[in-house]
């Protein structure tokens, strides 16, 4: 997967699911999930070594987290909030927070007397997090996305009040205050074809909701959290920012997609001359991303054969378990907005990454998976011609979207991608 969508450390290990996120490496998608139990991989031993060690550094971490939050001035700020309706929270365990965690962020349930529920939403802190600074502005776009969306049709959780990592804080860590929307996190490998059409036609209904909204930059929300009006501004993602003498440097916002990419890929490309990326494989990394960049205005033509030349909001991680859904798989809301950026029709409207067919993905397939095809004719069906031209065209995004930033210790995962994506390019047909 693309390093944003992935934590690319100790990725080799065996198989946990068959799709989805690996709770060992928190990989979206990994075709190491698909190997079977004999593969040779020389950490593949490891097992039993590092599950221990896996689980004693997440306790570690969840308790220094744990310490750092004002348990009470979490409930008088909510209690505040509500004019005086108290509130309480359970004592916090790291078996509770465990629960309630995502690869990214953590949640806090937060109770009040008449029956109503809010979650603090906090960003998780180890060694691989970025810097508070960094934090913060991640923190100020989702809030001002979710502002944003909660004037659309889109279900999303209703934002209450936020706050950084800065002194003064009296809660000790920065967090978002939102409603607990109810519902589950959708689980597409094991939901049937009725429950998949059913989500499907719902997932329609929000992508022309947000083709309703156009926007002339391409970028991440930034208005601090305070004004109901959307502003793009720098993308909000930690791989794309970083410090130059204190200063925290941004990429973005752009007005062509070609901007980003290459944007993109000259950023990778630097860490790799740093050392910052793929230290054991330089010169791989450094001539595949080479090669990227040599894709980009075919990438970007099939978007701009299009006569749309605006950009549209996008949930950059959409592997599935950010539709939340009732028992009856009615969507009730969309969550984890905090890496959302804007970006042309044909990107923010291909098939969500849930959707895609994993075995023949990462085989090198580009013929579209059966759930990707109902979406498209769902679209077809709702007069959609333009969206669902976003769907059946998609696999070039897919596989350049995989390919930048991938993490090369999977090597087996990546000949597949990258075949795929030179076969969707039509470049360098025949070879290996």
């Amino acid at each position: 997967m693309p390093l944003w969508m992935c934590d690319f450390e100790n990725c080799c290990r065996p198989a946990v699911r068959k799709s989805g996120d690996c709770l060992l490496c928190n990989r979206h998608l990994c075709s190491i999930h698909l190997l079977p139990s004999h593969h040779t991989c020389p950490q593949w031993k490891d097992e039993d070594a590092y599950d221990p060690a896996a689980g004693v550094a997440k306790e570690n971490e969840l308790e220094a987290l744990i310490a750092r939050i004002n348990i009470r001035a979490l409930e008088d700020k909510a209690t505040h909030l509500r004019h005086g309706i108290s509130c309480s929270i359970t004592p916090l365990t790291s078996h509770d927070v465990n629960s309630l965690m995502g690869g990214m962020n953590c949640h806090v349930e937060i109770r009040f007397s008449d029956g109503m529920i809010w979650i603090a939403r906090i960003r998780r802190s180890n060694s691989k997090s970025p810097s508070p600074a960094v934090r913060d502005y991640i923190i100020q776009s989702e809030v001002a996305t979710l502002k944003f969306l909660h004037q659309t049709n889109v279900p999303v959780p209703k934002v209450f009040d936020f706050a950084l990592e800065q002194p003064g804080n009296p809660v000790g860590v920065g967090f978002i205050l939102m409603e607990k929307l109810q519902g589950k996190a959708l689980q597409w490998d094991t939901t049937t074809q009725e429950q998949k059409k059913k989500v499907m036609q719902q997932m329609t209904d929000i992508f022309i909701e947000l083709h309703r909204y156009p926007f002339t930059l391409l970028g991440s929300f930034n208005n601090n959290g305070t004004s109901s009006e959307p502003q793009v501004g720098a993308i909000a993602h930690e791989l794309l920012m970083d410090f130059e003498h204190s200063k925290m440097r941004t990429i973005g916002p752009f007005s062509c997609p070609e901007q980003y990419h290459y944007s993109l890929l000259q950023k990778i490309l630097s860490m790799i001359v740093q050392e910052e990326m793929y230290s054991q494989v330089a010169v791989d990394a450094y001539l595949i991303h080479i090669f990227l960049i040599d894709l980009v205005p075919l990438v970007t033509s099939s978007c701009s054969q299009n006569s749309d030349t605006f950009f549209y909001l996008r949930h950059t991680d959409d592997k599935g378990d950010h539709i939340l859904v009732d028992q009856d798989f009615n969507i009730t809301g969309i969550i984890d907005w905090e890496w959302a950026q804007t970006a042309p029709a044909f990107q923010a409207f291909k098939s969500p990454t849930g959707f895609l067919p994993v075995q023949e993905f990462y085989d090198g397939s580009n013929d579209l998976g059966d759930d990707e095809i109902v979406f498209a004719r769902l679209f077809e069906e709702k007069g959609r011609q333009d969206l669902a031209d976003c769907v059946w065209k998609g696999r070039l995004q897919h596989r350049f979207e995989f390919c930048c930033g991938y993490d090369l210790e999977d090597w087996d995962g990546f000949v597949g991608l990258f075949q795929g994506l030179r076969d969707a390019a039509a470049v360098d047909q025949g070879l290996e």
